[in-house]
């Protein structure tokens, strides 16, 4: 079947890219895990340990593992969450900023891998994957993702230029499935009820 040649090759690409993160991390003195606390902290600001565990798909014990070793090497530090005395928020110290940034990045190689695909089959990836995302998230395979498909300013399919159909409502401003995000920082959930018809609208065939 299709679905298994593709599953194949997600699992390639997913070996890959776990090594990829562990060449990009290791010479920072931090590993995979770490280095997506520090870019998450960086990205949404101070976290409490379990709601960063909730959003990298990991379980709280290897989150709190990974913390305390950012808080040995002073990447982090704990302070009290201001909407909760009994609770603690980690926040980037200066020099887990530094390293945030440069893991934060995406792979060198792998951009160049993508940049050789056409922009109608680089499209076409990102479609696809948002729907892949999606599927997993209905299955509760995978944390809930800010995408545009989940969010309540995205308009799909909301003009008729082919290039950009789709609009944003926070930036005012139209966009096509090149621009797609799966991980977007403004983004604000869509009401409960909303969901399905977005994923209609988008799904049409223009």
């Amino acid at each position: 079947m299709p679905e298994d040649q593709i599953a194949f090759a997600l699992a390639r690409i997913g070996t890959v890219m776990k090594s990829l993160a562990w060449d990009m991390a290791e010479p920072l003195g931090v590993n995979p895990t770490q280095g997506q606390i520090l870019a998450h902290l960086a990205a949404r600001g101070p976290s409490r340990v379990s709601d960063l565990a909730f959003a990298l798909g990991v379980s709280q014990p290897t989150l709190s593992d990974a913390a305390a070793a950012l808080l040995r090497k002073g990447m982090v530090e704990r302070r009290p969450d201001p909407e909760d005395g009994r609770a603690v928020r980690l926040h980037l110290t200066g020099p887990g900023r530094a390293v945030a940034e440069m893991v934060g990045s995406p792979s060198s190689v792998m951009l160049s891998a993508l940049g050789e695909l056409s922009p109608h089959d680089r499209d076409a990836m990102q479609r696809g994957l948002v729907g892949l995302i999606r599927a997993l998230q209905d299955a509760r395979a995978i944390p809930v993702q800010r995408m545009c498909v989940t969010c309540a300013y995205f308009r799909p399919h909301a003009h008729d230029d082919a290039a950009r159909p789709h609009h944003c409502a926070f930036v005012d401003a139209a966009f096509g499935d090149a621009a797609l995000r799966i991980d977007c920082g403004d983004h604000e959930d869509a009401a409960e009820e909303d969901l399905a018809p977005l994923w209609a609208r988008f799904s049409k065939v223009a």
